[in-house]
């Protein structure tokens, strides 16, 4: 009973909230709806290995992918340790783990509740926590961290929806829920909400890319999380433009024997 129970959040939905861009990171995540029991210990293994073709190019072989792809070694453990853990062995969970995190130097806590088709590209330096909730077809690459802000025993890891891609050296922390299909840029750090089809980036992180403007990629897992505005740039850009202006307004309202003042102010701040 506790095993099936517990599978339910694989194929769930997570609901959130219309104003998730301004809500605190101490905001509880929201519930995911119940769904049917996870698949086979031996169907979600084959699923796992047959996503790594879909999602790097550098695979070439079954034989190559599950002698040299650490990460896959790490998802592969975890469906074993999560179903000790569901069962009550954990200790045999914690230490199979730990084993998993010395030749893979990835740490998936046995709670975690992963779905289908969870790939880990390169995989050195990855952290999941105890209650975080991953949906399918996620994608993260090295030196993510899915972490708690709490020491307090409940919820206290992010949820995370159905394919979610979260670039290398993201920290994605406390009790919060990202939508499917959001993509985490690189190195930043997410602790708001996070609505669908939205592109987050920064420290720490903010939305950059409106629901509207996002194109997914009809074929697969839209991998191109390279293809952010330049946040910083833009805006500096903007403040030029807008100082250009009023610079503009104020020669044209100054009389013409103070032309000359005006002029080498403007030549101070250009050099």
């Amino acid at each position: 009973m506790i095993n099936r129970a517990s599978h339910n959040i694989l194929d769930r939905k997570v609901e959130y909230p219309s104003n998730s861009d301004t809500q605190s990171a101490s905001a509880p995540s929201p519930q995911p709806a119940a769904h049917p029991p996870a698949q086979n210990l031996f169907a979600e293994w084959r699923e796992d290995v047959a996503c790594v073709f879909g999602r790097d190019p550098a695979a070439r072989t079954r034989f190559e992918v599950l002698t040299t792809y650490p990460g896959l070694h790490a998802v592969l453990m975890h469906r074993l340790n999560h179903r000790l853990w569901l069962r009550g062995f954990y200790y045999a969970a914690r230490l199979l783990a730990f084993l998993t995190r010395l030749w893979s130097n990835i740490d998936i806590h046995p709670g975690a509740t992963i779905g289908r088709r969870f790939f880990i590209d390169h995989g050195a330096g990855v952290v999941i926590g105890e209650t975080a909730e991953i949906g399918n077809d996620v994608t993260l690459y090295h030196g993510v961290t899915l972490g708690g802000t709490s020491w307090n025993k409940g919820k206290r890891h992010p949820t995370l929806g159905d394919g979610v891609l979260v670039g290398a050296g993201a920290k994605i922390l406390g009790p919060i829920a990202l939508g499917d299909n959001v993509r985490v840029g690189a190195n930043s750090v997410v602790v708001k909400n996070v609505p669908p089809n939205r592109t987050v980036v920064g420290i720490p992180g903010r939305v950059i890319q409106p629901k509207e403007g996002v194109t997914m990629n009809p074929h697969g897992i839209d991998l191109d999380h390279n293809h952010i505005p330049d946040v910083v740039n833009q805006t500096m850009a903007d403040m030029m433009a807008r100082i250009e202006t009023l610079e503009n307004l104020v020669a044209a309202t100054t009389p013409p024997e103070n032309n000359r003042s005006m002029y080498a102010l403007r030549s101070i701040g250009n050099s």
